[in-house]
C-alpha cells in the first residue's frame, strides 16, 4: 500500500517559482510511474506532468511546457515539481499520484493512477 504525502504549496507572485515534494511509504518506489496533477475552483483535475520508473522518461501538459520540471529520487521515495514562471492560472490544488506498478508507462488521465496524495494549494497572485 502506498501512502504519499505532498509538501511545498504555498502562495507565490506571479513570475516566482515553488518546488513541490511527495514522499512515498513504500519499499518498492522505485517500481512505480509517478505524476502530478491540479485541480483549480470548478474545473476538473488534470495531467500536469509524470515520470517513469527511471526518471529517463517525463511527460508535461502543454500549458507547462519549458516550466516545470518533474524529478525523482529512488533512494528517498521522493518525487518532485519544480515549478517556475509561474501564473495566476497556475493556481490549484496540486496531488502527487502514483501507478499501479504493474503498468511502466507514464499516464496521462486520472484513471490510470491508483494513488492519490492529500493534495497542496499553490497560489499564484498576479
Amino acid at each position: 500500500q502506498v501512502q504519499l504525502v505532498e509538501s511545498g504549496g504555498g502562495l507565490v507572485q506571479a513570475g516566482g517559482s515553488l518546488r513541490l515534494s511527495c514522499a512515498a511509504s513504500v519499499r518498492t518506489f522505485s517500481r512505480y510511474v509517478m505524476g502530478w496533477f491540479r485541480q483549480a475552483p470548478g474545473k476538473e483535475r488534470e495531467f500536469v506532468a509524470g515520470i517513469d520508473w527511471s526518471g529517463g522518461t517525463t511527460e508535461y501538459t502543454d500549458s507547462v511546457k519549458g516550466r516545470f520540471n518533474i524529478s525523482r529520487d529512488n533512494a528517498k521515495n521522493t518525487v518532485y515539481l519544480q515549478m517556475n514562471s509561474l501564473k495566476p492560472e497556475d493556481t490549484a490544488v496540486y496531488f502527487c499520484v502514483a501507478r499501479n506498478p504493474s503498468f511502466r508507462l507514464v499516464g496521462t488521465t486520472t484513471r490510470q493512477y491508483d494513488r492519490w496524495g492529500q493534495g497542496t494549494q499553490v497560489t499564484v497572485s498576479s
